[in-house]
């Protein structure tokens, strides 16, 4: 049992406990979480699927990533947007994917939302709340991870006040760790980037 810090992985190398739960979860904590994503159509995807991960564990998501990126016409925003009411009936039956009518609508309205914006503007909303790293302590183990921030918390307001849908302070919070807009991985994390 973990105590939160690092944890030798199958290559000796500490890393966070998270992702030694799973196999699957090592290349993506490796090669993935926590580095910078940019761009309209990336954030939109990490967006969608970080509200489809609301109260399931991201394990089943990130198992499903291929499925979701076929059921979503690889979250082109456009093309997302343009969805119909036979294309929503699909997603529902789509095992591929999580038939959640909720988080499926969600996903629909947020790229029609999208689909108006200007290009990099869901870019630049979603950076301009990086929070300074200067000004974070570098966590040495889960307990000092936060849930949410008031980073995450004006991120996703600012998210709800441009009309987008299942963006909490928690799921916005989850976006900006694996978007790399805030380094979680923890102090002795072979991941953790150096300055």
């Amino acid at each position: 049992m973990s105590d939160g810090t690092p944890l030798a992985g199958p290559d000796g190398a500490l890393r966070c406990p998270w992702a030694l739960s799973a196999a699957d979860y090592v290349t993506y904590h490796d090669e993935e979480w926590g580095r910078p994503v940019h761009g309209d159509q990336a954030l939109f995807e990490r967006l969608s699927l970080e509200a489809f991960q609301s109260g399931l564990s991201w394990i089943t998501i990130l198992r499903r990533r291929p499925g979701f990126r076929t059921a979503f016409a690889g979250f082109a925003i456009d093309a997302v947007a343009a969805f119909t009411d036979e294309d929503r009936t699909r997603l529902l039956a789509d095992t591929g994917i999580i038939r959640n009518r909720a988080k499926i609508d969600a996903t629909l309205a947020n790229a029609r939302v999208l689909a108006g914006w200007s290009p990099g503007d869901l870019d630049e909303l979603i950076w301009s709340h990086a929070p300074d790293p200067e000004t974070r302590p570098v966590p040495k183990s889960l307990a000092d991870v936060p849930a949410i921030t008031p980073e995450s918390t004006a991120l996703s307001k600012a998210l709800k006040k441009r009309g987008l849908r299942f963006v909490g302070p928690t799921t916005a919070y989850a976006l900006m760790q694996a978007c790399g807009l805030v380094d979680d991985h923890l102090a002795a994390c072979v991941s953790r980037s150096t300055p």
